[in-house]
């Protein structure tokens, strides 16, 4: 089997909800990023590339139609590479990234473009066709996150309660109080304000404006001057005496990423440069209503198949769907609140979550921490609405 490797990544920045982003489709967003990635690598022959395989996970709008395969047409790829989107939810483009991964360890692809794609400003209401001829029992769905058009036997057996619920979940049932996720919050932001300058180089700016008024944004737009103090006045977001909040929860964006994998002949052949080898991806199902504690059984099952030990693993990026979450997560995995080695330079509460982007963002930080760490292996883990984890490993070259 070929080992694979993570050459080379870039990104939009992340705009807030119905912010900057919120007037480019996704597939040009995801097209823009896969444009820059062979701007960056002159030498990579486009006519080679195996495949596209980008996250999504919303794809009832403009992201319709595999979005990945309007992508890379879009980018004006040959049109004999071929796309497929995937969704695994919050974990689709580290999903696309594994997916892609595999496929080059199997020998059934040499050279692929992986990433994630998001535009949660842009996602449509949908009007489902009525049951009978002529009913008037058509209901209006928002499908920028969580349940639509939800099925009675689902609901029957595992409930179906919103992502905040089931980090209240959490947080009730493993008494992880509001000064912690706060704290927690707190931290994410001040990491990501520290790192403002380390986060601009896996950034290309994305023209916003119109022909006669240009403009440009090159910043990510969720990031907010906070404190905890300004955090613990903020009103609780599931019921009244809960502890989540809109402070201690990541945001809805808008955002993309893609990355160029490789095996090492296809690395050589097209002057690219092994950065990071991907190891492994492994993933587990948990409870719906405790999704948020997924990483914990995805990460102890990557682990043990690759033979590490939770403390040989220098770098971790978690995505932070919410504070409870991730100090569930933490905790869950015998690590401090605090750990330096965790998200060191911020995460989805301060820097936002777009669903099928985040995943792809995750893995590119990740190689670039490592890189400027000079540190060995990292970690790259998210948890999956209905109840699931998602965990990549990864050593530096």
């Amino acid at each position: 089997m070929n080992d694979v490797f993570l050459c080379d990544g870039i990104r939009t920045p992340i705009g807030r909800l119905a912010g900057a982003l919120s007037g480019i489709r996704a597939d040009d967003m995801a097209a823009l990023v896969i444009k820059q990635l062979l701007i960056q690598n002159p030498n990579l022959d486009a006519d080679a590339i195996d495949e596209v395989m980008l996250g999504c996970a919303n794809q009832a709008g403009e992201d319709n139609r595999n979005v990945a395969r309007m992508a890379g047409l879009l980018a004006e790829l040959p049109q004999s590479v071929g796309g497929m989107t995937i969704n695994r939810l919050c974990a689709s483009g580290l999903d696309a990234v594994g997916t892609a991964a595999r496929a080059i360890k199997a020998q059934e692809a040499e050279l692929v473009i992986a990433g994630g794609v998001e535009n949660m400003s842009r996602s449509p209401y949908v009007l489902p066709k009525s049951s009978k001829a002529y009913g008037r029992d058509q209901q209006v769905e928002d499908t920028t996150i969580g349940w639509r058009l939800i099925n009675p036997a689902m609901r029957k057996a595992y409930g179906v309660d919103s992502m905040p619920q089931t980090a209240q979940n959490l947080a009730d049932e493993l008494s992880i109080s509001r000064h912690d996720q706060d704290s927690f919050a707190f931290r994410s932001q001040q990491r990501a304000a520290a790192a403002k300058t380390f986060h601009s180089g896996e950034i290309v700016p994305v023209e916003t404006g119109s022909p006669d008024r240009p403009c440009s944004f090159e910043t990510d737009e969720h990031p907010r001057e906070s404190s905890v103090h300004i955090l613990s006045n903020l009103r609780p977001i599931v019921r009244s005496d809960g502890s989540v909040t809109a402070g201690n929860s990541s945001g809805v964006n808008d955002g993309a990423a893609a990355l160029v994998l490789a095996s090492a002949a296809a690395a050589e052949r097209h002057g690219l440069t092994p950065r990071v080898r991907i190891c492994g991806m492994a993933s587990a199902g948990v409870a719906p209503r405790i999704m948020g504690i997924g990483p914990v059984p995805a990460t102890e099952k990557l682990l043990d198949r690759l033979g590490w030990a939770i403390n040989s693993v220098d770098l971790i990026e978690l995505n932070e769907a919410f504070a409870a979450q991730s100090l569930a997560v933490l905790r869950g995995l015998g690590l401090p609140d605090d750990a330096d080695h965790v998200n060191p330079h911020g995460g989805a509460i301060a820097l936002g979550h777009p669903l099928g982007m985040s995943g792809a963002r995750l893995a590119l930080t990740a190689m670039r921490g490592l890189e400027q760490a000079g540190a060995k292996r990292a970690l790259v883990t998210l948890c999956v609405g209905v109840g699931q984890g998602l965990s990549l490993a990864m050593e530096r070259v």
